[in-house]
């Protein structure tokens, strides 16, 4: 009985591994802010922008949710001056990355995101752009999040692409 627990256990567990990825010149890495963070990243800020964006790659192991339920609750995050839906505005789109499938999201408007998982509190920033990626691999998602102001994250459009592009499981 114990060989065949044993057994099922192993079965059961993630295949061992992690995502890899190669940051574009000009992103500063910081330290993460919690385990559930891989990395993050601070995009520097456009000319007359007036601050920073970033890029968070988030791991959270095979509990946390849907890869639909987390792209909804992004684009929850950005509401539209009109109150129009964002969902209706949100760009999306998929490929295929080194063998990995990514669904990817870009929408823009006010960033209303809580300030922490949790929080009553939540940013009220207008003029932000978000850009996301959920990346399926063996081990289970990989959410990346890029956001700041629109215009920085524009100017970041092709090294956030560049990023996914070098985005592959590493056994």
């Amino acid at each position: 009985m114990h060989a065949l627990l044993t057994v099922l256990l192993l079965a059961q567990a993630p295949p061992s591994g992690s995502l890899a990825f190669t940051a574009p010149a000009g992103w500063q890495s910081r330290p993460a802010a919690s385990t559930m963070r891989i990395a993050e990243f601070v995009i520097p800020r456009a000319a007359g922008d007036a601050e920073d964006g970033e890029l968070i790659v988030y791991y959270f192991g095979t509990g946390a949710g849907t890869i639909e339920a987390n792209i909804d609750r992004w684009i929850g995050q950005i509401q539209q001056p009109d109150g129009s839906s964002t969902k209706d505005k949100a760009k999306r789109t998929s490929q295929t990355v080194n063998g990995l499938h990514a669904t990817m999201v870009d929408a823009d408007g006010t960033y209303v995101a809580e300030m922490r998982p949790g929080a009553t509190e939540r940013y009220n920033k207008p003029g932000f752009r978000l850009r996301a990626a959920v990346v399926e691999t063996p081990r289970g998602p990989y959410y990346v999040k890029m956001t700041g102001p629109a215009k920085t994250i524009g100017a970041a459009d092709a090294a956030f692409a560049s990023f996914v592009g070098s985005l592959k499981f590493v056994p």
